[in-house]
């Protein structure tokens, strides 16, 4: 191990990680239809299987944050670490129901581990580019989607079982692995600036931290319920509904890429105004499009959906950088948890009604956002010229 801070190496880990966590993403939406079939599961029982992943997500973050103060962010990534082999290996074991559940919870932890470690990491390294540098980190979340979507399409259209699939997550587990147990890591950023616990609850208490714990619940829901039932919301719209969200998350790679130029000339509240209206109009276009005009529709659902996660988490890093650790957490653990609730209702919904009336439905979730961004651009832009 070495002695001295490698942030560029770090980084590099730390992408990899997430990439890790990703590849869950994309590889189950993309046989995920293929369990209802093997082990006579509904939608519904497939929503709760998928909602083990995010509210997982939401109790290592909820816990795995405030302890990154406590352990260290190294022991945190050693439980991601841990979690996504074991996940891994008993979700290729499974044969009903329960296994299936307990192993994407599993699953669902170690990526909160990841997510909870590496935002106040990447906060650590990069200081004074917070938002630049945590959205070229959340590249390789739609990056590793695309991996995890390509991978399986390919080696599905091959034959290859949806086992061997979801076991080439082993190999980016293996390489974060190393690459994280061989790095010397800082202290997170509230330990160096000397703020106390005491101050980082309160700064969790405050109205507007609140605010954006509620809109991302929303933001989160969006953008991830829509993409882990893409397969039956989809169905009747296009042959290939997955390459649809290898689609989408492509030209989100590259919208995050740039992101760090466009928040310095419309502000962090104003991308997610931005986000919120395009977000509304492409779900309600994907409602109604068919064949290949179904991609322009995705092109606007993901010009939408493409900042929130990152800019959402910048926003409080930058506005309210005292909440640390904590509060990024509680931010991501909040947005998971939303979508563990949605997954199973629009399950319902796909097993009563059809994705096109279930995706007008869900648009109400951003048309609500841009009400609420509204608002909070027009106070920072008072609060910035007063």
């Amino acid at each position: 191990m070495t002695n001295t801070i490698n942030s560029q190496k770090l980084f590099l880990a730390s992408c990899m990680a997430l990439i890790t966590t990703a590849m869950s993403f994309g590889l189950r939406a993309g046989f995920i239809g293929a369990w209802t079939t093997e082990f006579n599961l509904t939608n519904e029982e497939v929503g709760f299987i998928s909602g083990t992943a995010f509210y997982g997500f939401t109790l290592a973050m909820i816990f795995g944050g405030p302890l990154c103060d406590v352990l260290g962010m190294k022991r945190i990534i050693g439980i991601a670490f841990f979690g996504h082999l074991a996940g891994v290996i008993l979700t290729i074991l499974s044969k009903s129901f329960w296994p299936l559940y307990i192993s994407t919870l599993f699953v669902g932890i170690a990526n909160g581990m990841v997510e909870a470690a590496c935002n106040p990491l990447v906060a650590s390294l990069f200081p004074n580019d917070k938002v630049k540098m945590l959205n070229r980190f959340h590249v390789w979340f739609p990056g590793g989607i695309v991996i995890g979507g390509l991978i399986g399409y390919f080696l599905g259209n091959a034959g290859i079982s949806w086992q061997l699939q979801i076991a080439t997550m082993l190999v980016p587990t293996a390489l974060y692995g190393y690459l994280f147990f061989t790095q010397k890591f800082p202290v997170t950023e509230r330990v160096s600036s000397g703020i106390s616990t005491g101050q980082m609850f309160g700064e969790c208490a405050k109205p507007l931290f609140i605010f954006m714990v509620i809109c991302m619940f929303i933001t989160a829901a969006t953008e991830l319920g829509t993409g882990q039932l893409i397969d039956g919301l989809l169905k009747g719209n296009i042959s290939k509904p997955i390459l649809v969200l290898v689609f989408i998350n492509g030209l989100m790679m590259i919208g995050r890429t740039y992101a760090g130029d466009i928040v310095h000339k419309i502000s962090a509240s104003g991308m997610l105004l931005f986000s919120a209206v395009f977000s509304t109009l492409g779900l309600l276009w994907l409602s109604s499009a068919t064949g290949y005009t179904t991609f322009a529709a995705a092109f606007v659902f993901a010009v939408g959906v493409c900042f929130f996660w990152p800019t959402m988490i910048g926003f409080v890093a930058e506005t309210l950088p005292k909440t640390g650790a904590l509060g990024m957490s509680i931010m991501g653990g909040a947005g998971m948890l939303s979508v563990s609730f949605v997954l199973p209702i629009l399950g319902r919904s796909l097993d009563n009604t059809s994705g096109a009336e279930t995706l007008r439905y869900y648009s109400i979730l951003p048309a609500c956002l841009i009400v609420a961004f509204a608002f909070l651009y027009f106070s920072q832009k008072k609060k910035a010229n007063a």
